[in-house]
């Protein structure tokens, strides 16, 4: 089979996309597939799969700059995704994009009109896990606990009243891989984070910290895969930790009580579907000190690099690196057709 790996693109997260993207194209390569690597920022070619060694340093670094992204958006190959020479024959698309329009549902609403199968959420389901805001609120609405947020500009009264004061987390709204995420614990220190949060998003939230044990919970079709707990160097689990080596420890299946282990399971399934999500992602969440679980977000195109979350909790259920990606394609073959077009999908 013919499939297209989209990676790259021009959110803050490019370079992860790049690694989770050569990481798919091996394995699907080594499955017998024919595996095309295509930059979404320019729709160049992207070469066969790289040493591990080389893929990490792709992403041992901070975010890239704004300049750098503007410089790359200028030919996005979603412009003319239809008439890309390097898609004709292929049979789907595997989304290996992160952030941006990759992730937020625009993508997967052009693929839609082509009639191109795809990996993953579709539109709506897309858009709804993308913003933080809108899925906080379906979060309350189903009964999911999630810590209480501000939307800023807001200030420290604001911060006291309403969150029980500092400290807070300050964050992007439609970012992940805690691009641009602080931890702020004092008055003096909000506006500055606020800002550095706006200057990737300029709707950032202002979240009440939850201090705990980070767990991460991937979900497979419609199944929840073992629960990873991750042991930061860093008060969160941030970009620096996520992708430099030995700043994070892991454990799978989380230490965990039969009983809490199935709430927390249970917990990731229903965030899941609320946000009306298909084929795969990631929730994650902390565990507080009284053992309740707080959702923080769900991860609708969650990392695939082989060393990252979803993977290892795969690893934990026996599904090899190459076998999740396999399924995910089989998920985008078999999803329900929208009327007069080729298999494109719910939300």
């Amino acid at each position: 089979m013919k499939i297209a790996v989209l990676m790259g693109g021009t959110s803050a997260e490019r370079d992860v996309s790049l690694a989770t993207g050569r990481e798919i194209a091996r394995a699907l390569r080594q499955g017998g597939h024919e595996a095309v690597g295509i930059d979404a920022a320019d729709g160049r070619l992207i070469g066969g799969p790289q040493a591990s060694g080389e893929l990490a340093s792709a992403i041992e670094r901070m975010p890239p700059e704004r300049g750098e992204l503007v410089q790359l958006a200028g030919g996005q190959l979603t412009r003319s995704l239809e008439q890309s020479p390097d898609l004709q024959g292929t049979e789907a698309v595997f989304i290996a994009l992160h952030g941006g329009a990759g992730e937020d549902g625009r993508l997967q609403a052009l693929l839609e009109l082509i009639g191109m199968p795809y990996t993953g959420s579709g539109p709506l389901g897309s858009a709804l896990a993308m913003d933080k805001l809108v899925a906080k609120e379906l979060f309350v609405s189903a009964g999911i606990r999630t810590p209480p947020w501000l939307v800023a500009p807001v200030g420290s009264t604001a911060v006291e009243s309403a969150l029980g004061g500092f400290p807070v987390v300050v964050k992007p709204s439609h970012e992940g891989s805690t691009v641009g995420v602080s931890v702020v614990r004092s008055a003096e220190e909000l506006q500055g984070a606020i800002e550095q949060a706006a200057a990737f998003d300029g709707v950032p939230i202002v979240e009440r910290f939850i201090p705990g044990r980070e767990l991460a919970v991937g979900v497979l079709g419609d199944e929840a895969l073992p629960v990873v707990e991750i042991r930061p160097r860093h008060e969160i689990y941030d970009y620096e930790c996520k992708y430099t080596r030995g700043m994070s420890e892991y454990e799978v299946p989380a230490p965990l009580s039969p009983e809490c282990t199935e709430e927390v399971q249970s917990l990731a399934l229903k965030a899941h579907r609320v946000l009306r999500l298909y084929a795969y992602s990631r929730v994650d969440m902390r565990l507080d000190h009284e053992s309740r679980p707080w959702c923080f977000e769900v991860n609708s195109l969650p990392g695939m690099t082989a060393t990252s979350l979803l993977p290892k909790a795969a690893a934990a259920a026996g599904i090899s690196f190459e076998e999740l990606c396999e399924r995910i394609v089989r998920l985008a073959l078999v999803r329900e057709r929208p009327t007069g077009t080729r298999p494109g999908g719910p939300g």
